[in-house]
This record gives structure tokens, sequence and C-alpha cells, in this order.
């Protein structure tokens, strides 16, 4: 069987269900990252109550991908870009090509936003604290026992992030008949809003961060369908967490008639809600949404270019060559951590619906490299349908990228 971690497969039944969870929750860490963190508080600031019928949307898009990338790549064993060979010949490579220069360009801003995250937390100037936090994401890699390192720290910082979030959500109290009034009878729909979250939360590397990890928990193969399909969901589901107390805690402030400073409408929201405790708060967690990216982009772009062959010291080289080349481009380029972030989820849209289409073609026509597994056809359309979503945010993806080079 082809692995894609710093590990081999795990053969017990403890170390399977550790891999899966730190799959779940790579997966999910790899989501909440700082742009999700400013585009959940603006979209908030923006829709108010409605913004909760975009989120249930979203939800339900992430999980018609999610639930297809895990089975397909899950059911061969086999990660994306050796699919998209299988299928036609290079056509993984070029996946693969664009994943990772998606990731590079998007684990900038993910190491910009630890910097914001320490000086919110502690004062500490954004560029040393971009830079110590790269240190931290390297040092796990260079341990001895990286993969479980990395499903430890993801797993913690996730809870951490979901607990203080909790926490400025329950003293903010927002109007929770508003919230879930507006869920699904909405006073305002804006579709862009919608897509611009999906593609934040399931665009470029994202995609393939849980799937890819859970190669190595060893539940893939047929018999472990069902397996495969719990920890998609539960993955998504903790990204959902995550989203839906971010905008309870920043609709309270907003509910109450508080106006937000626009440079940072987040650590302002956290500040009104809390005081100086809740902008620490928030200080920890974009520190721990950032870091977690900085992993899960590295893990996940380095998976897309190495072979399974590869020796586990060399795969942890390059992931840390990887930090190390984005902290010192950080650190050189002197740009705005919002325009980085705008252009990496700009970029990172366009991979979506290229890597899906392998996919979903895999499911549909080539039942070889799923070892004669006979996928579900509601499955299938309802990723086909999703699928149709994602080419309207590749072209939202461009025009965005056309804005930024104009």
């Amino acid at each position: 069987m082809e692995s894609t971690a710093t590990l081999k497969p795990s053969t017990t039944k403890a170390g399977r269900r550790s891999a899966l969870l730190g799959a779940m929750f790579l997966m999910a860490t790899s989501a909440i990252g700082p742009g999700f963190i400013t585009q959940t508080a603006a979209f908030t600031v923006q829709l108010g109550a409605a913004f909760a019928f975009a989120i249930l949307v979203s939800i339900l898009v992430d999980i018609a991908v999610q639930t297809n990338v895990w089975r397909v790549i899950g059911v061969s064993g086999m990660r994306a870009q050796e699919l998209g060979n299988k299928v036609l010949p290079g056509v993984g490579w070029f996946l693969a090509g664009l994943v990772f220069l998606g990731g590079l360009v998007f684990n900038i801003g993910n190491i910009a936003g630890t910097g914001l995250g320490t000086n919110a937390m502690m004062g500490l100037d954004p560029k040393l604290g971009g830079a110590i936090s790269a240190v931290i994401a390297i040092l796990i890699f260079l341990s001895k026992k990286a993969g479980l390192a990395l499903d430890k720290i993801v797993v913690i910082l996730g809870a951490v992030m979901i607990l203080m979030t909790l926490y400025v959500a329950i003293v903010s109290a927002p109007p929770l008949g508003a919230a879930l009034r507006n869920t699904v009878m909405p006073e305002k729909v804006d579709f862009l809003v919608i897509t611009t979250l999906i593609g934040g939360t399931i665009g470029g590397y994202i995609t393939y961060a849980g799937a890819h990890r859970m190669l190595d928990s060893g539940a893939t193969g047929v018999e472990h369908v069902k397996e495969i399909t719990q920890s998609s969901i539960l993955g998504i589901m903790v990204t959902c967490v995550m989203r839906i107390l971010l905008f309870l805690a920043i609709f309270g402030v907003v509910a109450g008639g508080v106006a937000l400073a626009n440079n940072n409408l987040a650590a302002s929201a956290f500040e009104a809600a809390a005081g100086q405790i809740g902008l620490r708060m928030f200080g920890v967690i974009l520190w721990a949404a950032s870091i977690t990216s900085v992993i899960g982009a590295a893990y996940t772009s380095v998976s897309f270019v190495t072979k399974s062959s590869t020796k586990e010291r060399t795969r942890n080289l390059i992931t840390v060559g990887f930090i190390a080349f984005c902290a010192i481009a950080y650190l050189l380029i002197g740009q705005a951590p919002q325009q980085l972030l705008i252009f990496a989820g700009a970029f990172n849209g366009l991979i979506l619906p290229v890597g899906f289409a392998l996919l979903l073609w895999v499911a549909w026509r080539r039942r070889d490299l799923l070892h004669g597994y006979v996928y579900p056809k509601w499955l299938l359309i309802i990723g086909a349908l999703a699928w149709l979503l994602t080419l309207f945010l590749g072209w939202n993806s461009l025009a965005g990228l056309a804005k930024l080079w104009a």
C-alpha cells in the first residue's frame, strides 16, 4: 500500500484511530486559517444574522466535496496526483504543480497570520512573531516522530481554538433567535459570499490535506468505506463548529451596536466582547489557526511532489525547506498580509475544479482504480453538482487575480 506521510501506515487499531483523528483535524485546521477568520468577521459585519444562511450552504457544499474526495482517495489507496496520472499520464503532475505553487503562496500568508497572532497575543513585532512561528513548525518536522507530533499539535490547537471562541461567543451574548431564523429564512442572500466561504474552506491544498493524511492510518480500501466517510464528515464539522462559534462571537458584538475597527474587525470584536482578555484570546486563536495552516499547507504540498518510495527523512527535509522558503519570502516581501491572503485565496480557487474533476472521473469511469468498488450514484451526482459550483469559484478566482495584476 502506498503512503503519503512521514510514518508508515498504522497497523494497530489504536494507531489507526490516532492517525484518522489527526487527518480529521489536519483538514479542519488547514481550513481554519487567518483568511478564514478574516472572512468570517467581514461577512458577519456585512450581513449580520443573514450570514447564518451562507454558513449553512457552505457547510453542505463542503460535505459534498470532501466526502467524495476522501472516499475516492481512501478506497483507491492512492494520492490525488497518482490517480490523475492513472487517468491521463502527466495530468497528476500538472495538478501537483498547481497545488505546490498554491500552497507555497498560501503559506506565506499563513506565516503572516502567525505574526499578527503573536502581535495581538504578546505585542511582538509581526515579522519576529512570524519567524519564531516558522521555527516552531520546522522543529515539528525535524522531530524523530514527526507524524505523531503533527497529529497531536493539530488536535490540541484545534481544541484550544474551539474552546476559546466558545467562551467569547457566550460572553458576547448573540441573539440566537435571529441567527436560527436566518439560517433557513435569510433576510438577505449573497451568493458571492457563499462561494468565497466555500473556496476558503476547501480550495487548493485544503481539499486534500485530510485525505492524504488518512492514507497513513491504514484505513484504506473498500472494507473501510464507512470509517472513511465518517471521518471526512467529522473533519468538516469541526471546521463548521469553529465558523459558527466565530460568527456568533462577532455577531453578538455587532448586534449590540458596537462599531468595529476596520483594520482588524475580528480582533476589535473580541476586545469589545471580553476586554483585554478577549484581545489576547483572539491572538492565541489567530496564532493557532495560522500555525496549523502552516503545518497543513507544508505537509500537503510536499505530499504532492514526493513519491511513496521517498524516504521519510528526505520528505521531512523537503517540508522543512518549504516552510523556511515561505518564512524568508514573508520577511523579504514586506507586503501587507491581507494582500497576500487575497492573492493566495484567489489562486487556490483555480485548483479545486481541476483536481475534483479528476477524482469524480475516477469515481464514475475507473472502477479498476477503486478495486471494483461500486460508487454510489447519489454521491456522484451530489459531487457533480458541487463541481459545477467550483467552476464558478474558479471563474471568480480568475477575476480576482486579474484585479490584483491590474
